[in-house]
């Protein structure tokens, strides 16, 4: 703990080419071929738990197991802000002219391919690392533990902090583990302090941008068994949509920051359920400074891209779903609406398991500069997937430009 705080208010001395760890160093290859090996005889010898953890996104019974041991009992206890006198609002810091931000969503699989992004991370070494939620299987204290907090967790803490948000499996626990064992662990600087995060959401922001981590968790469960046939709408709790108002102001017509969501749950989708009441809440927020934004999701395991668009009551949006961090990735094509606004998806085949064909895990890695704002997508090979720059202008509107699209990624 007291490392940690260390490292977000002292400035790292200058460190040679030869010091940074090579992606293909050898104790990472060694780490992960142990890993493979360790997931190849628990196929073979383990028990019927850990047989399904090399592939639990294939079986249900593994998921099965995990929801029915730890599923029940009372949801935890509702944090939110203000609280231990901090407000959930953190001015960037950096010690450059940019800021790095790291994203990745559905990553906590304690796998050989959440290991090989968090080492790409980790070498890239960004100011600020976020997780989307969704630590698996239910977010079990040890599941915590596993990914995030022991010696030889592959989560890396950014050099001025790391936030995290809730998805649903972390509620399948109840949330107990996500707001006990995890937000005492994320650690954020805050001008010349370390301040803790106390809730599913938080505000970071400089004089240009405003990024607004948004708990859409919490409310993605209700009764057990019932929430994983009968989709709960995910909808924000009171008190974030009062933190909204009063502490962010996002109704401020004053304010012409761009600003930029990030969630668990998408606002649309051409693969999955839409979530519009959170659109439809955000825009009451707004009343008349409503303008577009852009929003970063995971829970759908995949990378893809949407144009602006928004339910007739909601706010409109830029969709950027993120959810391959570590699960299987998904190359499925779109099932359902949206398909005019899905501009992109990420349909590459890395390998075949059980039948069924698995895509390349990867994050997002923003590069803040001004009202300029680069990201590249980037998979587990270290290649960029698809380069985007947004920017800001004085009236807060957002616009972007595509820089670079890998060949075979599928142009809708």
């Amino acid at each position: 703990m007291v490392d940690r705080q260390l490292k977000l208010l002292m400035k790292p001395e200058k460190r040679e080419p030869e010091q940074y760890v090579d992606l293909g160093h050898s104790d990472i290859e060694n780490h992960l071929k142990t890993q493979v090996a360790l997931y190849e005889k628990r196929l073979k010898e383990g028990t019927a738990a850990n047989k399904v953890a090399a592939f639990f996104a294939t079986n249900l019974l593994g998921f099965a197991y995990h929801y029915l041991k730890s599923r029940f009992g009372p949801k935890a206890e509702y944090q939110f802000y203000p609280r231990n006198g901090d407000d959930g609002i953190y001015p960037i810091h950096t010690y450059t002219d940019s800021v790095t931000l790291a994203l990745v969503s559905d990553w906590a699989t304690d796998t050989p391919e959440s290991d090989r992004i968090g080492a790409l991370i980790r070498d890239y070494d960004p100011d600020y690392t976020i997780h989307l939620g969704d630590i698996y299987f239910v977010g079990t204290p040890q599941e915590v533990a596993d990914n995030f907090t022991n010696p030889d967790a592959s989560w890396h803490f950014g050099k001025h902090g790391s936030l995290a948000l809730s998805g649903n499996h972390e509620m399948y626990s109840n949330g107990t583990a996500y707001f006990k064992k995890l937000l005492p662990e994320m650690k954020i600087r805050k001008g010349h302090e370390v301040a803790t995060q106390q809730a599913g959401f938080f505000c970071l922001e400089n004089e240009h941008w405003r990024i607004i981590g948004l708990d859409t968790g919490y409310n993605s469960t209700n009764r057990p068994f019932l929430e994983v046939l009968f989709k709960p709408d995910c909808n924000l709790r009171k008190e974030l949509i009062n933190w909204l108002k009063e502490v962010v102001r996002l109704g401020n017509p004053d304010d012409k920051r761009g600003i930029i969501f990030l969630s668990h749950h998408p606002y649309f989708s051409s693969f999955r359920d839409d979530h519009p009441v959170v659109g439809r809440q955000l825009k009451e927020v707004f009343g008349a400074a409503e303008r577009p934004v852009l929003w970063f999701w995971g829970h759908e395991h995949r990378l893809s891209f949407y144009n602006k668009y928004g339910f007739s009551d909601g706010i409109q949006a830029w969709g950027r779903c993120v959810g391959h961090g570590g699960m299987p990735v998904e190359t499925d094509p779109p099932d359902r609406g949206h398909l005019g606004q899905l501009l992109f998806y990420d349909q590459r085949v890395r390998e075949r398991i059980r039948r069924r064909d698995v895509g390349y895990n990867g994050f997002a890695l923003l590069s803040l500069n001004g009202p300029a704002i680069d990201i590249n997508y980037i998979d587990q090979t270290n290649k960029t997937v698809i380069a985007e720059r947004w920017k800001v202008d004085e009236a807060g509107g957002l616009s972007s430009e595509i820089l670079e699209v890998h060949p075979e990624v599928t142009k809708y």
